[in-house]
């Protein structure tokens, strides 16, 4: 076991050095406000070419959410190295004119390490691009889970997880000296894997040379915020009383049009019906007042944060039930490999039988490639061009008699002209890496695949493949589970 770790440790390095990636002060494992440690890479700097092979090229498969002309900018799920799950955030181009002063918030930002946030994992700041980097979130927004379920509406108890979680989220980053939190709203507030919930790390963030900290609709906006421009700790308990009636309603009510539901004792219009008998009078009346009080008009009469958390933390019911059991949620992997339906390709990855891979990739040729955007012209028949093509065909044939140390040398030329490009050529130099004991090599070539072809099945199988060769299994699996939903997807699609 302690053999395991070290080489998956050494690779980590190892790619560390390959990409130029750069560790600030290490944080190490922080304790957070509940008491508990919580464990993260040191805060990186991140260059563009490792987050675009993270999130396969920046495809549109792996589009989370976009934003609108206020702020506009695009989130992407990906992993780095095929290995840590992140979501990307890259920024319009006129945003964050100063990389300066990108950078030095990121790295506050990122200091932070708390069980209740999405944290901020990194940072990219070359030429105009900028984008963060942060921990991936696979269970939705909380806008979704109340306003947009389809099965099932979430339960009382789970509503009073989501609040008590996201106040102990705001205590924290107010106990670090980071109490402003802009636009806050349900579409701010994810589900990690086991379903807990999670305040997004952007929100954390100064906004950029637009200077806008609400972007939602005017109606949710604190009343001093409208007045003055300025964000302060008030303005986000009162935008936390807003999320306290989304949670109570199930709805997004204006915060003028509840407060007049309230004066009225018209509870019955601010209840989610589908809460019916699942809570007593007293703990929704006591939830509508604190959202009376963070709602005040007046900035002081709101209260703070640490007096919302013990006001919340009594009210908490079925506290031992895990929250992807009062989600109806599969557990974090629950399910396995051996249960998914396994193509021949995806078993002999998940068995590493390469010499079984060789006669598939063998047999299927370049039929995957179509579709690829190749531009030749002219250029197709200089010299150059039929040199390449001559490197492609003495690699294939290297490749048919297994021969895969001359197969590498072959597809490197026909790679390295870059004319041309080809994802099942990055596949068989992979297997060829492979075969020679090159895991990490190997593991690089199909990512490039991904990038070409972010959908195609083979690149993830292939990744499986080469991370069982670094010993990193529950990574390998996750990556046989990609390429089984995308095999799966696209079979639906035809």
């Amino acid at each position: 076991m302690g053999a395991r770790v070290s080489k998956a440790t050494s690779c980590c390095c190892l790619r560390g050095q390959l990409h130029g990636s750069t560790r600030l002060d290490d944080p190490g494992s922080e304790e957070d406000e509940q008491g508990e440690a919580y464990e993260l890479p040191a805060f990186q700097e991140y260059t563009f070419e490792q987050l675009r092979l993270a999130t396969a090229g920046f495809a549109v498969d792996n589009i989370v959410s976009e934003h609108g002309e206020k702020a506009p900018n695009v989130v992407y799920k990906g992993k780095l190295d095929a290995q840590r799950r992140i979501a990307v955030k890259r920024f319009n181009r006129s945003a964050w004119p100063d990389p300066r002063q990108f950078l030095e918030e990121a790295k506050s930002v990122g200091q932070l390490r708390s069980k209740r946030l999405a944290n901020l994992l990194g940072c990219c700041c070359e030429g105009d691009e900028r984008l963060l980097v942060a921990e991936y979130m696979p269970n939705d927004t909380l806008a979704k889970h109340l306003f947009h379920w389809e099965t099932q509406a979430m339960k009382w108890p789970m509503r009073l997880r989501v609040v008590l979680y996201l106040a102990e989220a705001l205590e924290y980053c107010t106990s670090k000296g980071r109490a402003l939190y802009h636009d806050l709203n349900a579409y701010r507030v994810l589900f990690d894997d086991d379903c807990d919930p999670r305040l997004s790390c952007f929100g954390l963030m100064k906004n950029s040379r637009d200077g806008k900290s609400y972007s939602t609709n005017l109606a949710f906006t604190p009343p001093e915020y409208m007045r003055t421009g300025r964000i302060t700790p008030e303005s986000v308990i009162y935008s936390f009383g807003t999320l306290l009636l989304d949670v109570l309603s199930g709805k997004h009510i204006p915060p003028s049009h509840a407060l007049d539901l309230i004066r009225d004792r018209n509870f019955s219009m601010l209840t989610d019906s589908c809460l019916e008998g699942q809570f007593s009078n007293e703990e929704g009346t006591e939830l509508v007042r604190l959202a009376s009080r963070c709602l005040h008009y007046e900035p002081r009469e709101r209260p703070n944060v640490r007096s919302m958390v013990q006001a919340l933390a009594p009210l908490q019911k079925d506290v031992e039930t895990p929250s992807f059991e009062l989600m109806d949620m599969p557990q974090a992997g629950a399910s396995s490999v051996q249960s998914l339906p396994l193509s021949p390709l995806a078993d002999a990855c998940s068995r590493k039988d390469l010499t079984a891979i060789h006669e598939i990739l063998e047999k299927t040729g370049y039929k995957d490639d179509e579709g690829t955007a190749n531009e030749l012209s002219f250029q197709m028949w200089t010299n150059q061009m039929q040199d390449t093509l001559t490197s492609k065909k003495k690699g294939d044939s290297a490749f048919r008699q297994k021969d895969f140390t001359t197969a590498i040398d072959c597809y490197s030329q026909f790679i390295e002209v870059g004319t041309m490009v080809s994802p099942t050529i990055y596949a068989r130099r992979c297997l060829s890496y492979l075969m020679n004991d090159m895991a990490e090599q190997a593991l690089s070539d199909a990512m490039q695949a991904l990038v070409i072809s972010p959908t195609w099945p083979t690149a993830f199988y292939l990744q499986a493949a080469a991370l069982l060769s670094l010993d990193m299994e529950n990574e390998a699996q996750d990556a046989l589970k990609d390429g089984c939903a995308q095999e799966t997807s696209s079979s639906s699609g035809r």
